[in-house]
């Protein structure tokens, strides 16, 4: 693995869309970092939770206008990974790996 995978992989995305997809196709969602690939993403979630992944979609998300007082600004664009599981691995309870 060229990265850490803890580089890779910053933070679980909890939202109600995911965990729809938690439930029913056996996804979870990570933001991840910007230059990390698809092939980087599935080595990295296998390494930390020691499960098998499926698949991986992968989106670039825009950041949004935030204001402060008169002055505004933008925070970053930030990307988004959907990971699926392969049949029979146990899902992935997020504070167990990293």
């Amino acid at each position: 693995m060229s990265k850490d995978p803890t580089q890779i992989i910053l933070r679980p995305v909890i939202t109600e869309k995911s965990t729809l997809l938690r439930e029913r196709n056996r996804e979870v969602c990570f933001a991840v970092a910007r230059t990390a690939n698809k092939s980087e993403i599935k080595k990295a979630v296998e390494h930390l939770f020691k499960v098998k992944v499926d698949t991986v979609r992968t989106q670039i998300r825009p950041g949004k206008e935030r204001r402060l007082g008169r002055s505004s600004g933008y925070r970053p664009d930030w990307k988004k990974a959907f990971v699926r599981l392969k049949e029979g691995e146990k899902m992935i309870e997020y504070f167990e790996g990293a």
